[in-house]
């Protein structure tokens, strides 16, 4: 069905977006509660991942309210809602460098770049999060508060200020992913030629975590690929919305941290 989404599908993507990131919220808040109340938990690659679920409690959460009406509120929400959502990728981006760094060029100061690794986060998401209010470019975005999208030059900001790092996001973290995954096989393979079993184990134990980790780039790409898409087809047919193409949108995209949080 394509037209104007008629105000009973907008009501059921508006559901279908509370719902998903109440899902979301609840498995962020459990990342963020078993951080604060396991002492054992609290090392520095734990710490990245706080962060990151810190990042995705706060964006669910402002996905749940919906849409607060127009004025302070919704200003509020947009600003708010674009900063953590765009720091909770940029966070999955800090741990694939960390892999990287640590087993592949084997460096061991990964802890000494934490204040880095602030700045770097904040203070990009501060930047993508100002530069749409430049021409005005929050206010209410179908059931909730974004970036507007009822001009180009909105969309074109929406594009530069939140999927162009998105997708750099999973770029990167796809191809850090691979070499760390490479290094970790070709270990593994070389201890296995050296009958050395506590290398294997390791390697294994390595590979394992390795595995979990390796499931970030799948999880954004499947979470943003039908948003991206839908932005994309909205760029080029403004007056032709597809229901089933924002149902896959909203729904895929806030259910985002139920996937990570698994």
């Amino acid at each position: 069905m394509s037209g104007e989404l008629t105000q009973g599908e907008k009501e059921t993507l508006a559901a279908i977006n509370v719902g998903a990131s109440a899902l979301s919220f609840a498995g962020s808040a459990f990342i963020v509660l078993c951080y604060v109340l396991f002492r054992e938990l609290r090392k520095f690659s734990f710490k990245l991942i706080f962060y990151l679920a810190l990042s995705d409690m706060f964006c669910s959460l402002f996905n749940i309210l919906g849409d607060p009406g127009k004025g302070f509120f919704c200003y509020a929400q947009g600003y708010t809602t674009h900063f953590v959502c765009v720091a909770s990728f940029l966070w999955t981006t800090t741990i694939a460098f960390t892999l990287h760094r640590t087993v592949v060029r084997h460096k061991t100061d990964v802890e000494e770049l934490g204040a880095i690794f602030h700045l770097y986060v904040w203070g990009t998401s501060l930047v993508m999060t100002i530069i749409p209010s430049i021409g005005d470019g929050y206010g209410q975005a179908g059931a909730w508060c974004l970036v507007k999208t009822t001009s180009r030059a909105t969309k074109v900001l929406q594009f530069i200020t939140f999927y162009a790092p998105l997708w750099g996001a999973i770029l990167f973290n796809g191809f850090t992913y691979f070499q760390v995954n490479r290094m970790l096989t070709n270990a593994t393979r070389m201890a296995a030629g050296m009958s050395d079993r506590q290398q294997q184990t390791d390697s294994r134990v390595d590979m394992k975590a390795m595995n979990r980790w390796g499931y970030y780039p799948l999880i954004l790409i499947g979470s943003w690929t039908f948003a991206t898409v839908n932005r994309i087809h909205d760029f080029i047919e403004p007056q032709q919305k597809v229901f089933w193409l924002s149902f896959l949108d909203v729904g895929t995209a806030a259910l985002m941290v139920s996937f990570l949080s698994i």
